[in-house]
């Protein structure tokens, strides 16, 4: 099954959030608004099957801090 997870990162919080997530015709429905308005879009399936539980506005955990912090890098870099 399709799944998304959009994730937010604000230097003011202590962490990056979930901002928004969906399964099937709503992951589609997620990532067609995000290319439509520019937001970077990267698949990583582990990823967002381990994050697809937490609720919206939860913290990313710990444990995910590095391979989040990679994909941010990796979208920064795509900006510049």
């Amino acid at each position: 099954m399709e799944k998304a997870v959009a994730i937010k990162y604000d230097s003011e919080l202590p962490a990056p959030f979930v901002l928004a997530k969906g399964k099937g015709e709503l992951a589609r429905i997620i990532e067609s608004i995000a290319r439509d308005n520019g937001i970077n879009v990267t698949q990583i399936p582990n990823l967002a099957d381990a994050l697809i539980d937490l609720e919206i506005g939860s913290f990313i955990p710990q444990e995910y801090y590095g391979i989040i912090a990679e994909l941010l890098i990796f979208v920064r870099n795509l900006r510049e």
